[in-house]
């Protein structure tokens, strides 16, 4: 049984922390190489191929990708923690410490388990938001498995190895 919980920040964010998601760089070129961590990141279509990323209304990430109108998405892989905070922090040069190089003129994460270069379709403002649908121009995968954040915690996809009857 549960119980309902005023709707708080808090309390939105303990509900949202529980769900797990992948984690992903959304990278893009300006005066530099700007990219950070993401987990609001999801496909969109199937046709035509498209992707949406969630980026603060603030953030210098998404004043370059509204300049440029192309972004690329490193899925990190399992072993990609350390990427993922470094890129998650405040800074301008994020990428000093991080190996990438240029996929499709974007900058691409060295290792990710996989490789999205998009174009800006759209973009949809939502609270403290901005949704960036982007049109797939590019893609690859490894086989690596991805990396997840769920309750404050990194980890990645485990086979729960039961089906629904």
């Amino acid at each position: 049984m549960s119980t309902r919980t005023s709707i708080t920040a808090d309390a939105f964010r303990v509900v949202m922390g529980s769900v797990a998601s992948a984690v992903a760089a959304v990278s893009t070129f300006g005066e530099r190489p700007h990219a950070t961590t993401v987990s609001a990141f999801m496909s969109l279509s199937m046709d035509p191929p498209m992707v949406v990323v969630s980026l603060d209304r603030s953030s210098d990430l998404l004043r370059h990708v509204t300049v440029a109108q192309r972004f690329g998405v490193s899925v990190l892989a399992s072993r990609q923690a350390g990427t993922a905070i470094a890129l998650a922090g405040k800074g301008v040069d994020k990428l000093a410490t991080v190996p990438w190089h240029v996929d499709a003129g974007l900058p691409r994460i060295d290792g990710a388990s996989g490789w999205l270069a998009c174009e800006v379709a759209s973009m949809v403002e939502g609270g403290d938001q901005v949704l960036v649908l982007g049109r797939v121009m590019s893609l690859d995968h490894t086989p690596n498995a991805p990396l997840t954040y769920r309750r404050g915690m990194f980890g990645t996809h485990v086979d729960a190895g039961v089906e629904d009857a």
